[in-house]
Parts: C-alpha cells; structure tokens; sequence
C-alpha cells in the first residue's frame, strides 16, 4: 500500500466520521452525538494539554545534560536507575502519548534501551494519577497485588528486550 493510498484512506475516514457525526445531530440520534461530544472533548483536553507537555520536554532535551543521563540510566547504572525510571514515568502527565517523546529523548541522550522501554511500560502502568483513581475504584489491596506484580515484570521483560536489541547491535539514531 502506497502512502498516498494511506492518506487517501485517512482522510475517507476522517470526512466519514465527521459526516456520521454531523448527520447525527441533524436526525437526533444520540450514540452519534455522544461520540462527537466525546471527540470534541477529547481534542480540547489535549489542544490545552500538549503544548505545555511538548514545552516541558523540550526543557528537558535542552536542559538535562546527557553525562547526568548517562550516569543515572546508562550502562552500568544497575538497578538503582529503574527506581529512578519509575519515578520519572510516575509523574508524566498525559500517558503513552507525552511518554514516547520523553523516551525518544531518553534514548538519544545515552540511556539503556531496557531503561527506555521500562520507562515507556512505567508510564502505562504506575502514573500517579492512575493509581490514585484505580485504588479509589478497586482498592488499595488490588492496586498494591497489581503494582507488585507490575513492577517486576516491567523491569524483567524491559532488561531481557534491551539485551536482546543490544546484542543485535541496535543503535539509537542521534
């Protein structure tokens, strides 16, 4: 498939929804309203939220040195620089979409490949606010088994990829 023709398809399906959406509201069928509703708020909590992230990130590329990130999260920085990982990925705001960028940073300034998957699996499962509502919905008993649960594995499965891709001789571009 050409990328024109993905561009084409993407657009066909953009312009659908919109069509759906708005013919939704002409014949009032209201699973159609929800999901513009739900769409329209959606784009505008993340048109308020993304600039300051991307400002945030960009701070971060221009202003942690890479010797600080190579020191803490490098080769050789042991398992001290997943508890450092978790607590960086712990107070990202805006989950998996602001976390990709801030391990592509990651990677180009000379963290470990196992350090910048941990990171990207950290933000997807122990963000601050995440917890705070999971353990106001579930209880504090079924976040903290999760949690036990989560954490090692990430580390595993993070450590066993990065070896794995090094050992390959992957590098990240700069």
């Amino acid at each position: 498939m050409t990328e024109k023709t993905k561009q084409f398809i993407l657009l066909l399906l953009t312009v659908g929804f919109g069509v759906f959406v708005a013919a939704s509201f002409s014949v009032d069928f209201e699973p159609g309203q929800q999901m513009g509703r739900t769409f329209g708020s959606t784009v505008l909590t993340f048109l308020g939220l993304l600039p300051c992230a991307f400002l945030l990130i960009a701070l971060f590329d221009v202003w942690v040195k890479r010797e600080t990130i190579e020191r803490h999260l490098g080769h050789g920085s042991g398992l001290r620089a997943y508890g450092w990982i978790m607590l960086l990925a712990g107070m990202t705001v805006g989950g998996l979409y602001l976390a990709f960028p801030v391990a592509c940073s990651l990677a180009k300034k000379g963290a470990r490949l196992g350090i910048v998957f941990a990171y990207v699996n950290f933000a997807g499962v122990c963000r601050i606010p995440m917890i705070t509502f999971e353990s106001s919905v579930m209880g504090w008993k079924f976040t903290a088994i999760r949690m036990a649960a989560s954490i090692p594995l990430v580390v595993l499965a993070s450590e066993l990829l990065g070896r794995c891709l090094e050992h390959r001789r992957y590098v990240v571009k700069q």
